[in-house]
């Protein structure tokens, strides 16, 4: 379904509002009626993200093929038909194109607005004020059915302004894929529902073969680069929560890097993921989405990702799929196939 805006501008408590489309960080008026900021961040918060002046040149072994082929445009065709949004388009992952041609796509429930503003994602930011998409678990159950996926990755935007926080919302979509796709496992990507545990237990009872909450950056740097009503702790507690409540579920993390952390910060995040029984972890380079979002502070080499990942290996986890490009749910299915999920780093760094 496609939607067309008037190119009108109108006004919201002072502030011109923006109808028609938006450009990065202008309020815009969405088509349920809500306004947003597009990619999530203000340009005022450039000032505050910083200006990255000498900023590194981005290296050769982040360069991601464009986004093309029948495999592509097959999901494209069917994300659009059943009014889905993805992760891949809204946070401007750079491997939509493989993805996407292997016919597989990470699906972003409950809308592509998010109550939070956290400094390092695109995805638009506002107060959808309670709005769902009730046909949306049925949508998605089809979908996956359409795309004969054998593994999906359900994610979402921060829906503060539920009751839940949209965790019914999840459990919903996920038995529907399952009495759709009896066969097909389920990782679910969630929020933290503000640490509200029985939130936790609903999404964590409803079927699902993994369990994951984002810690994304080591505790020192968890505010400024998430937003204030995240935390460490609390992911931490998530995490620690889903493990103990259901044990054979696998439980998921993912860590940034490049934001300014240290090596001793990044063995010290992962004893405590250990510590709550986190069973895979996934680390990737932050990348500026746009220039109001917080400043690259390095560029991970593809050798100091391996060096990671034998790290976190050592310590017991699971499996670690470590790279530049990796991002949370890249090659999700192939997390326990024991080889970095068929990554060679040493082949991105030749």
């Amino acid at each position: 379904m496609r939607l067309e805006y008037n190119s009108r501008m109108s006004e919201f408590k002072g502030i011109p509002v923006r109808q028609g489309p938006a450009r990065s960080g202008e309020k815009y008026t969405t088509p349920q009626g809500f306004t947003a900021i597009k990619d999530g961040m203000k340009r005022a918060a450039a000032a505050g993200a910083g200006t990255q002046v000498g900023a590194p040149r981005k290296p050769p072994w982040l360069r991601a093929p464009l986004p093309a082929g029948k495999g592509f445009a097959s999901v494209k065709q069917i994300v659009r038909e059943h009014r889905l949004s993805t992760v891949c388009e809204e946070a401007k992952c750079p491997n939509i194109g493989e993805c996407w041609n292997a016919g597989t796509a990470t699906v972003m429930l409950m809308g592509a607005v998010c109550t939070r503003a956290c400094r390092f994602c695109a995805v638009d930011t506002g107060n959808p004020r309670g709005w769902l998409d009730p046909q949306e678990p049925d949508n998605v159950a089809r979908s996956v059915e359409l795309m004969k996926l054998k593994y999906v990755v359900l994610t979402s935007v921060d829906r503060d302004d539920l009751p839940d926080g949209g965790a019914a919302h999840y459990a919903a979509a996920i038995r529907a894929i399952k009495r759709r796709n009896p066969e097909t496992a389920v990782e679910a990507l969630t929020p933290d529902f503000q640490g509200v545990l029985r939130d936790v237990q609903t999404v964590v009872e409803s079927g699902l073969e993994v369990f994951a909450q984002n810690v994304e950056t080591v505790r020192r740097l968890t505010h400024p680069v998430r937003d204030p009503r995240a935390g460490y702790e609390q992911t931490l507690a998530v995490l620690r929560h889903a493990k103990v409540h259901r044990p054979l579920v696998l439980t998921k993390t993912s860590l940034m890097l490049g934001l300014g952390e240290t090596d001793a910060e990044i063995r010290d995040t992962m004893g405590d993921l250990r510590a709550v029984g986190v069973d895979i972890l996934t680390l990737g380079q932050y990348l500026r989405p746009t220039p109001n979002h917080l400043s690259v502070e390095r560029f991970v080499t593809p050798e100091q990702f391996d060096h990671y990942r034998e790290w976190a290996l050592g310590l017991g986890f699971l499996e670690c799929v470590s790279g530049p490009l990796v991002r949370s749910s890249y090659r999700a299915e192939q997390a326990l196939a024991r080889n970095n999920a068929g990554l060679d780093n040493g082949r991105l760094a030749g």
